[in-house]
């Protein structure tokens, strides 16, 4: 019996990270290779001849899985009757901007969209926040969406996970499929925190800590942490723009373990509503070790923290909480 198509929302679908992750979908990589999608693609009005151009080379990708291309500048039509809504569009930072200029475009933007989605998307909408400043967004957009429920509220931090698996993959070359149970605490920011404390490597003996193979503490705690933590300002400097196929194919990942489940001993990094765990406040969106099973998340609990770790919990903590009130600071 054919699947139901699910209908998933791209906002900024015209820019870079839309482009790279429209065709993802469309080829099952977010859902599977047997779920049907409707792919419905939001854009503001200046990127409306581009939007169109790139519902013309979804039709002319014939992809089978993709039932249907709604391509719209209009919130409401792009909202309506969505299942996953993969929030991409943002204000981004420009030269000699004040942070809280772009919190206040961004609170407006997504203020807006909250209210769109609460009133016109489906019941149960699971929704993934990309835009920077990521963490805050997904927030601002909970307190304007009431009626989704909280736990459906997520955003990005899958692709500094994956950058971290990717650092200790190379390190120890090894199959990156074969590292797992990195964490990512905390922001989408320079102040995120990368632990590897609990993560393994699969070997011919047996899986292994990675502190154990690595055999260096201060790569660890010093380089490695902060490679994940610039990673996307070098790729910016390498490329001469931001990060795309790797954001588009983490927020893939992100919303296929929410949906289809983690394997069995494995953990994700996701940005999620705190309710208090490891000492974080609660009410902050912030990033902790999950797992996934029947479209819900749940927090890994009773990992030991050490004090190297705890400093840093509480410092993207602290940023965090700074972001939640200059946000609310553009909304009086």
């Amino acid at each position: 019996m054919a699947k139901e198509p699910v209908r998933v929302l791209v906002t900024g679908a015209a820019g870079q990270i839309g482009y790279a992750l429209v065709p993802m979908i469309a080829r099952g990589v977010m859902l599977g290779a047997d779920q049907p999608v409707i792919l419905h693609m939001l854009d503001i009005p200046p990127a409306a001849e581009a939007l169109n151009g790139v519902k013309m080379e979804l039709v002319d990708a014939a992809f089978p899985l993709l039932k249907g291309v709604v391509a719209t500048t209009d919130v409401v039509e792009a909202c309506t009757g969505v299942n996953i809504a993969v929030m991409v569009g943002g204000f981004p930072r420009k030269e000699g901007m004040e942070r809280k200029d772009v919190m206040s475009k961004n609170v407006s933007i997504y203020k807006s969209q909250a209210s769109a989605l609460e009133q016109h998307a489906a019941p149960n909408c699971k929704v993934l926040v990309v835009a920077n400043p990521a963490n805050t967004n997904a927030l601002i957009l909970k307190e304007f969406a009431p009626s989704i429920p909280a736990n459906n509220i997520t955003c990005l931090t899958r692709l500094d996970h994956n950058r971290a698996l990717g650092q200790i993959s190379e390190r120890l070359n090894v199959q990156v499929c074969d590292v797992k149970n990195v964490i990512i605490w905390g922001n989408h920011s320079s102040t995120q925190y990368p632990d590897v404390n609990h993560a393994t490597v699969k070997t011919p003996s047996g899986e292994k800590p990675v502190r154990e193979l690595v055999k260096d503490d201060a790569w660890l705690n010093g380089e490695f942490i902060t490679t994940v933590q610039q990673r996307g300002a070098a790729i910016i400097k390498a490329r001469k723009l931001s990060s795309a196929l790797s954001a588009a194919s983490a927020a893939c990942d992100h919303i296929r373990d929410w949906v289809l489940g983690t394997p069995e001993g494995t953990w994700v990094s996701m940005g999620v509503y705190s309710d208090g765990s490891y000492n974080v406040p609660a009410g902050l969106i912030y990033s902790f070790p999950v797992t996934c099973k029947n479209g819900e998340w749940k927090i890994v609990q009773g990992l030991s923290i050490d004090e190297f770790s705890r400093k840093k919990l509480d410092l993207t903590g602290e940023e965090l909480s700074e972001e939640k009130a200059l946000a609310y600071s553009c909304l009086t």
